[in-house]
């Protein structure tokens, strides 16, 4: 498995609601509210083999009230 942590800016007064739906997705491993350009950050783990666009586009990307994101995909954890 592989780590990727997601940045998520959301619709002013939206984060709440687009963390309710990350969370009954059950995507997220881990998931914080965050100061700055981005509202939260998102810790999941994917399979290898598996499209991380294609991942992200259909678990995540489309949820309500996201507005922009930037992905971090991860190499080696010390």
């Amino acid at each position: 498995m592989r780590a990727v942590f997601v940045q998520l800016q959301c619709t002013p007064g939206k984060t709440y609601d687009v963390a309710d739906e990350l969370f009954a997705r059950e995507v997220a491993s881990e998931l914080y509210s965050t100061s700055g350009d981005y509202d939260l950050l998102m810790k999941i783990y994917v399979e290898d083999g598996v499209d991380i666009g294609k991942f992200i586009n259909e678990n995540v990307a489309n949820v309500p009230g996201i507005v922009r994101s930037l992905t971090t995909l991860t190499f080696k954890a010390f």
